[in-house]
């Protein structure tokens, strides 16, 4: 019997020792961790104008953080208004900006820098203090001691005014071109589709006539009754620029698409394709709106901007026909079949060049 007991104290023993064993790896993983020193910022007072909106403002960096587990180590930045930063719901309204992994700086223009404060609530033209931490998670998040930045944002101008833009794309016809709305003394701004079908030449037109239009030199720089076309590079949707200050236009891929397991069925290389992969809209210059004809499938669909997440919009249910800015919602789509599509959403904000928190849509069964 002493032989059966004294095993048994054996066997009780061992798994004591294996039971702290895997306590102490898991104190181990969860020993504390900081920060090693303060965020640095390359200036704790910037004042924000049209003559640095365009340029560097800011610069903060901060050390690493170690963590026990050797692997990389994804940082955040969090920006907030001091008062919103205490208490017990602490930093739960602050502006999230993602840096990276292992990434140890950040830089922001004035332009970037500007929305940041005007959507903190700071007023223009008034210094503001806006607090900003650094987040590092890798199994658990850090978060550094927050430093203070007196910023003052400032508001664009709103300018109005128009010009036209007749091509290939609508048949040249003056009366439908497509108008490109004044975002500056002399410069304009618009969208446009270029379709597979049509040619790619367009010219400018101050006035919804042929009575005075710009077109081409040799170095497709703008000039007044020019014969020449000017040439977009290929089909498709673009942002168009014109600068009728310095005789000269750009244009950007630019299009909204819809997004979702509803927009395509998974395949061998990609189960989540219809998530990865947006299906691009066209845009109707004469309505103003995005639109596509497709062939969804049971699923969800949602909005985004140029094929990325970085702008999105979600509706919160199937009924009110409006989409959420950064919502993680979806239309739901219950039957396979071919939809019409149309999206519609408003310019950003001229002083703040921010995105509208809503939209509207509307999906239907064809």
């Amino acid at each position: 019997m002493k032989k059966y007991i004294n095993k048994l104290f054996v066997i009780c023993t061992l798994l004591f020792l294996g039971v702290s064993c895997e306590n102490d790896a898991i104190l181990t993983s969860l020993k504390e961790v900081n920060f090693s020193g303060p965020i640095e910022a390359s200036s704790n007072t910037i004042v924000i104008s049209t003559e640095n909106e365009n340029l560097s403002v800011l610069t903060l960096s901060w050390p690493a953080v170690t963590f026990p587990v050797n692997a990389p180590v994804t940082y955040a930045l969090e920006f907030d208004i001091p008062a919103d930063a205490v208490g017990a719901t602490a930093w739960s309204k602050a502006v999230r900006v993602e840096v990276g992994v292992d990434v140890l700086s950040k830089a922001f223009s004035g332009s970037d820098l500007n929305k940041m404060a005007i959507k903190l609530g700071l007023p223009v033209d008034v210094a503001g203090k806006i607090v900003v931490r650094v987040e590092s998670t890798l199994d658990r998040k850090i978060h550094s001691n927050p430093i203070e930045l007196n910023v003052t944002p400032f508001a664009k101008k709103v300018v109005f005014g128009a010009i036209y833009m007749p091509g290939s794309y609508q048949g040249w016809n003056e009366k439908t071109a497509a108008e490109l709305k004044a975002i500056d003394s002399g410069i304009y701004q618009g969208y446009v589709t270029f379709p597979e079908t049509q040619g790619l030449g367009f010219k400018f037109m101050n006035e919804r006539s042929w009575s005075q239009f710009y077109g081409a030199d040799a170095n497709g720089n703008i000039v007044n009754g020019s014969d020449t076309d000017f040439q977009i590079a290929k089909a498709g949707s673009y942002q168009m620029t014109v600068n009728l200050n310095t005789a000269k236009w750009s244009s950007i891929p630019y299009a909204w698409g819809i997004v979702g397991d509803g927009t395509h069925a998974p395949t061998s290389d990609d189960a989540n394709y219809g998530w990865n992969h947006s299906v691009p809209m066209n845009y109707d210059h004469v309505n103003k709106v995005w639109k596509i004809t497709a062939n969804l499938l049971p699923g969800n669909v949602k909005f985004r901007l140029n094929n990325a997440w970085t702008i999105n919009y979600g509706p919160k249910n199937n009924n009110e026909g409006k989409a959420y800015l950064d919502d993680s919602g979806a239309h739901y789509i219950s039957e396979a079949g071919i939809y019409e599509i149309t999206f519609s959403i408003q310019e950003k904000d001229a002083t703040t060049g921010l995105y509208p928190a809503t939209a509207t849509y509307k999906i239907t069964k064809i």
